[in-house]
């Protein structure tokens, strides 16, 4: 993250514009600063969330997710980190939702599980989609919902209202927002482009935006997706013929992705199909789930006898399918991407089929998208996709959008939103080119904190805001050395090593070192005995620290020793293996030493034996010899990174059986698994 930007207050060169009444503040100013808090959306595509806050009231703006990028392995979706509402959560008076694209919605159904929102308001289809997470999430009774319509205004708490002003973008029901504050007007543009020619037919309300305009705009925060983008964006329209040209030339099936949440080329999509005589079977739940709400809502207009099931499409000649289906994105669970891995239990690629990508990659997905279309073409598939074919166009506007809408609102200040830190830069000069004073605008990131006064603007700081994951089974704030650990274990592997030590300060056993992931060639014997090696030395260079207590009981630092021993096994490691894997250092004093591991990230290990670990002596058996007398081998005391926790009870229980029978030799060998 950036460092946040000096506090240092900005002056308004802008006379003209007027503000509504404002309410005194302690201390001599003049207002209490109008408060905006992104938390997520800036430098980064996704996870859009931004905090409106008044002295004791906040009023939250979207709340959605973000996909992981390749290096977060085993994360489903990223989302904002909301430590700052957590304890600010008596505050909260309600959220406004914009539209209903997952990047806006996708992180109430989580966040309500941890704090309440009294109300939500939102456009239908919006709230439609989100109405059925939280159904399937246990969690409508947590909220209410309420939609609005075109120009409606609501009020949240004493001091906002919202006016929901109609835009253009790729999802039906999309809104800009006219926030009214005791410090002024805020517009908040939302995902917009000025789409003259619109699919549904309902222009951006562009007489509405020049009105506030004309009464005076405060701050302007402005979508920048395509800053770098000149010219205006294309309408939505301009895809249609380009798609009924792809209709027309295939002569086998056909199959269509697109991003469920675009409802308007999906019903582009349902047109040409009907149009071109084909039968839609659409696969993928959530594009079930969008063409569901938005036929009930009457956005998708088509008759009930287009759609048939894959298994009645199957009896049907090709030239007579379309197959409407997710994984656009290259998303891995989506239905076309295991459709590319020939993992779906009922379509599979055959030659003559054509297979359309209508979407752009977003950052982040172009890798997996790529490969998805490659194992396609490599089944004799006829894919189509790329920005030369006219087959998409973007929900968000381009240079000359950005301008109109600079012209109409005519702000005061201006902060450029929703988009990447070279998108941000771009967007601003733009605003510099339609008047706005550089001195006028800030550049922030996820947490800083804009201050507002009728005539400043200000950077107050900034609040926790970094990630949170979610995987299949719970979510939890991300931290860095989780996300390390896991590109460790990608890249390097991982090394366990197994190690007791006796009381006389000597190795107990030969240390068990079991290597998994290692891509690079090594020489087992040499590592064990590497390993010994450094293990003996810092034993003996240590131990005459060590010394017996005053009253004849005997003591050690077994912690101590612990976080040395691994440490020269790390630099071991790295010297013999010329990589980096992951150390899972398993370390045992004697049964009655006074040794208590510590944790880390509550990472519990356990250890069981290998299945398909090898060992360092390459036959995937023990290194260790007999344990000598009343000196157990290592137990399930694990070591992740310097911390442990203890074992389980069936371990606890081995230990006590070894402990009255010194020498009877336990079978199992410790390896590590991350536990679950």
């Amino acid at each position: 993250m950036n460092k946040p930007m000096p506090s240092k207050q900005i002056r308004s060169r802008n006379s003209k514009t007027t503000s509504p009444k404002t309410s005194p503040q302690k201390g001599g100013d003049q207002t209490s600063p109008l408060k905006v808090i992104p938390l997520g959306g800036l430098h980064e595509i996704g996870k859009n969330t931004c905090v409106f806050e008044y002295e004791d009231e906040i009023v939250l703006v979207d709340s959605g997710l973000a996909f992981p990028t390749d290096a977060m392995h085993g994360v489903n979706i990223v989302l904002p980190d909301i430590a700052y509402l957590k304890e600010n959560a008596h505050k909260i008076k309600g959220l406004v939702v914009t539209h209903g694209h997952e990047d806006h919605i996708g992180g109430i159904p989580y966040h309500l599980k941890q704090f309440d929102i009294p109300v939500i308001y939102g456009p239908r289809l919006a709230l439609a989609l989100l109405g059925s997470k939280l159904d399937e999430a246990g969690l409508r009774n947590k909220t209410e919902l309420r939609t609005v319509q075109p120009r409606d205004v609501i009020t949240l708490g004493e001091h906002f209202s919202f006016e929901f002003i109609r835009n253009t973008h790729s999802m039906a029901d999309s809104f800009t927002l006219a926030v009214t504050t005791p410090v002024g007007v805020v517009v908040f543009t939302g995902d917009f482009k000025f789409d003259h020619t619109p699919v549904d037919g309902e222009n951006f309300d562009v007489q509405r935006l020049a009105e506030y305009g004309e009464k005076g705009v405060l701050c302007l925060f402005s979508d920048s997706t395509n800053a770098e983008v000149p010219g205006l964006c294309p309408s939505e329209r301009s895809v249609y013929p380009n798609l009924d040209r792809v209709f027309s030339e295939a002569k086998g099936r056909l199959m269509v992705t697109t991003f469920a949440s675009s409802v308007h080329r999906v019903n582009m999509i349902l047109d040409l199909a009907q149009k071109h005589g084909r039968s839609v079977a659409v696969v993928g739940r959530s594009m079930l789930n969008v063409i569901s709400h938005a036929r009930n809502l009457g956005y998708v207009k088509c008759d009930e006898s287009l759609f048939k099931s894959i298994q009645e499409v199957r009896n049907l000649p090709d030239k007579d399918v379309l197959i409407l289906t997710t994984g656009s994105q290259g998303e891995p669970m989506a239905a076309l991407s295991r459709i590319s891995r020939r993992e779906h239990r009922q379509i599979q690629v055959k030659p003559g089929d054509t297979i359309v990508f209508s979407a752009n990659p977003i950052p982040g997905n172009t890798i997996s998208v790529v490969n998805t279309i490659d194992r396609l073409m490599m089944q004799g598939a006829n894919v189509i996709y790329g920005r030369r074919q006219g087959i998409h166009v973007s929900g968000h506007g381009c240079q000359e959008d950005h301008k109109l809408m600079l012209a109409l609102t005519r702000p005061k200040f201006f902060v450029p939103v929703h988009g990447e830190h070279r998108m941000l830069i771009k967007h601003s000069q733009t605003a510099q080119m339609m008047g706005v004073p550089a001195e006028n605008m800030l550049i922030i990131d996820n947490g800083h904190i804009v201050e507002l006064r009728p005539d400043s603007i200000s950077l107050g700081g900034n609040v926790q805001a970094g990630i949170e994951l979610v995987d299949s089974s719970h979510s939890g704030t991300v931290q860095d050395t989780v996300l390390k650990e896991r590109q460790q274990l990608a890249e390097d592997g991982v090394v366990t090593t197994a190690v007791a030590v006796g009381w006389d300060g000597k190795l107990a056993t030969q240390p068990e070192v079991h290597i998994r992931g290692v891509a690079t060639g090594v020489d087992d014997q040499r590592l064990q005995e590497k390993i010994s090696e450094t293990l003996q030395t810092v034993l003996e260079d240590r131990w005459d620290h060590y010394n017996n207590s005053d009253n004849g009981e005997r003591s050690a630092d077994w912690s101590g020793l612990k976080s040395r021993l691994e440490r020269e096994l790390r630099r071991t490691i790295r010297r013999e293996l010329r990589c980096d894997p992951l150390l899972v250092f398993m370390f045992q004093p004697p049964v009655d030493a006074d040794y208590k591991p510590e944790t880390q990230n509550n990472g519990s290990l356990v250890t069981s034996r290998s299945s398909n670990g090898r060992s360092a002596n390459g036959n995937g058996r023990s290194n260790g010899s007999k344990p000598s007398k009343a000196t157990p081998k290592p137990s399930t005391q694990v070591e992740t990174s310097g911390d442990s926790e203890k074992s389980s009870d069936p371990s606890k229980t081995t230990l006590d059986a070894e402990k009255r029978n010194p020498n009877r030799r336990r079978r199992t060998r410790p390896t590590a698994r991350a536990a679950s």
